[in-house]
């Protein structure tokens, strides 16, 4: 589903991300490990190109996604972004209603058949696991609830578009330990329809929801494969110390 190849990427001269290459499966969940400052959220952005919005900053290599280098002058990036969600580390739900939450995207792309938007707001809100909590609350801020709510609320504003990838960026970093289990136990659904990447720095969480995991250190992709082998036996002592506690 995703292959990136020789990627290095620089905010002006500082060389961010060191020649990585790596391959993603579909319908699986990938965690990118490693200390704060690694590249970590950096490499995520480059899937749905969120990295071109800042200034001043190079890209070599290749991102392909389905076998189509994303990169390319003729890839539209808003169509890109349809197809990649994206959830952010803090609930960042619009200042609408839960229901215009979810329908924003579908509204933004053009469509206005209220019965189709219905049925997939509704159909998104199941998919996060959200449904039943706020079914009787559609026309209600989305601030009037929690924030473990709110973060469910934008994984299915990101779903409303029909993506075939999501990546989050610490999605359960903000919220406590019941909330976090909920967005857990949501991943290992979503991942039959998608394919998921997740920043993560709780390593506990990186062992139990992923298949795969990238660890990442000064720029550098340091250790790649299943998350079992990463997490009991593997190949680099700096991935052992890191995963284990020891540094980092």
């Amino acid at each position: 589903m995703i292959n990136v190849e020789n990627i290095n990427f620089y905010y002006g001269k500082f060389h961010a991300l060191q020649n990585i290459s790596m391959g993603m499966e579909a319908n699986t969940i990938t965690a990118l490990i490693g200390p704060s400052g690694c590249g970590k959220s950096t490499f995520l952005r480059l899937f749905n190109r969120m990295n071109d919005l800042i200034p001043d900053t190079t890209l070599t290599g290749t991102v392909s996604i389905g076998g189509v280098d994303i990169y390319q002058k003729n890839v539209l990036v808003d169509d890109l972004r349809k197809r990649v969600g994206m959830v952010f580390q803090k609930p960042n739900p619009f200042p609408k209603s839960i229901f215009e939450n979810v329908a924003y995207g579908m509204r933004v792309n053009g469509m206005n058949n209220k019965k189709i938007i219905a049925e997939k707001v509704e159909q998104a809100l199941k998919h996060a696991a959200l449904w039943d909590e706020v079914k009787d609350k559609l026309k209600k801020s989305a601030f009037a609830i929690s924030g473990g709510q709110q973060q469910r609320l934008c994984i299915a504003r990101a779903l409303a578009v029909e993506p075939d990838i999501l990546l989050m960026d610490e999605p359960a970093s903000a919220l406590d330990p019941i909330s976090t289990s909920k967005i857990e136990e949501l991943m290992f659904q979503l991942k039959e329809d998608y394919t998921i990447v997740i920043v993560t720095h709780n390593m506990q969480q990186a062992a139990r929801v992923s298949d795969h995991t990238a660890y990442f250190y000064m720029g550098e992709l340091i250790e790649y494969g299943e998350t079992k082998k990463i997490f009991t036996n593997p190949d680099k002592k700096s991935t052992q110390n890191y995963v284990t506690g020891r540094f980092g």
